[in-house]
């Protein structure tokens, strides 16, 4: 069977390389809007689950993975910022707080439709973040594409104090730990 990745994320693609296995991408066309009420973990799961039925149609004996990140502070979303001015109101916000970044997982089977979730959350302790700090970070570093407007796994792990999670790519945006263990579930040797 492929193997799929329902996204055009250099991160998810990146990360997605390390398990040594042919895969190829595809875009999905989906709606990142969360529902009325919708708690934000449960928006990343329902938004894993969209973006890999999204490209199914397109490959009919194929293991598709879709995920989707949301980062909070209680019920408060911090989304990909897009522009400089949102990324440093972001991280002013979140500085010297505990913000979840909740790493939604899932992995489709098209030939049996079988479809497997998980939510993978990471504990996030931001330093206190003088402006200047959250400027220089911003300017160098340009987190414009990412939910919560930091980098760990380049220079925006100076910003933070802590972070604690049962896989350390989840913050990154795809957790290996919970693929691996999807994909042996569906046959997939690994290693």
């Amino acid at each position: 069977m492929k193997l799929v990745l329902a996204s055009t994320s250099a991160y998810r693609k990146m990360l997605l390389e390390r398990l040594q296995q042919p895969f190829e991408t595809d875009r999905p066309e989906t709606d990142e809007t969360p529902h009325p009420g919708e708690h934000p973990a449960a928006t990343a799961e329902r938004l894993a689950c969209e973006k890999a039925r999204a490209v199914a149609g397109r490959w009919p004996d194929a293991l598709i993975i879709g995920s989707d990140q949301v980062a909070h502070l209680g019920d408060e979303v911090f989304g990909k910022p897009g522009t400089e001015a949102r990324a440093i109101a972001q991280l002013q916000r979140m500085r010297g707080e505990t913000v979840v970044f909740h790493t939604a997982l899932a992995l489709l089977n098209t030939r049996t439709g079988h479809l497997q979730v998980e939510g993978v959350p990471t504990r996030v302790r931001f330093r206190t973040l003088s402006d200047a700090e959250i400027r220089r970070y911003v300017e160098r570093e340009r987190p414009l594409d990412c939910a919560g407007s930091a980098k760990s796994e380049g220079l925006g792990i100076s910003l933070l104090e802590a972070m604690s999670g049962d896989d350390p790519t989840a913050l990154i945006g795809l957790p290996l730990i919970a693929l691996s263990r999807m994909l042996r579930a569906e046959g997939v040797e690994l290693p």
